[in-house]
């Protein structure tokens, strides 16, 4: 087999990968949209705009597969962007949530965050299986991780609602997810500049100079 049978034989094996993750991020986020409506939940709010906000960046990551280094660079930086404004947004949500108040429903967000946490590790168990990651699949591999540890707060968030008919454990997890996405964003960011230096041939020339 040629090294070019191999490059496309990568590829298809990273395109199949992507597209499933794509659309079981779709289905995630419209579950969270609705549960999160019944149960009054930012959690739920929260991880519903971070899922579609990742079906986006795989989508964004298909494209990018067939395209040159400097483009996925942007598609990546544009992922990381995304993850910051959405982050402002979820702290928007909970301000309002804390100033006028909320009830909301513990079992609804345990019940939708385990069957999430179960799609996201089938969803990581993917992305980490894949070989030779550019930067968009890392950025991939990232949402996936930052989901599955979110789904795990939900989960102890509502056994507290439950427990106490309080919704600052919902509050609390959302700001949580909230600062997961923000930490992710500005990682990315980090990663698709280091890349650009990498190929650029600097990172070693700027490690110098920083060393001195």
């Amino acid at each position: 087999m040629s090294c070019n049978d191999d490059f496309d034989l990568d590829s298809a094996d990273k395109r199949r990968t992507l597209w499933i993750v794509l659309w079981l991020n779709v289905a995630i986020a419209v579950g969270f949209f609705v549960v999160a409506y019944f149960a009054d939940s930012n959690a739920l709010l929260a991880n519903g705009l971070d899922n579609s906000s990742d079906a986006f960046v795989y989508a964004l990551s298909l494209l990018a597969l067939t395209r040159s280094q400097s483009w996925k660079r942007g598609a990546a930086r544009f992922s990381g962007i995304m993850l910051l404004i959405f982050a402002g947004g979820v702290i928007a949500d909970a301000v309002r949530r804390f100033i006028e108040g909320s009830e909301p429903g513990g079992l609804m967000m345990i019940a939708m965050a385990a069957i999430a946490a179960v799609v996201n590790l089938i969803c990581l168990r993917m992305l980490q299986k894949l070989q030779q990651k550019d930067v968009n699949l890392r950025a991939a591999t990232t949402f996936s991780f930052n989901d599955f540890i979110s789904n795990g707060g939900i989960i102890v968030a509502g056994i507290i609602v439950m427990l106490t008919g309080a919704n600052w454990p919902d509050l609390v997890v959302g700001i949580a997810v909230a600062g997961i996405a923000l930490y992710g964003g500005i990682d990315i960011l980090l990663d698709a500049h280091r890349d650009k230096h990498k190929e650029a041939g600097t990172e070693h020339i700027k490690g110098d100079e920083f060393g001195r």
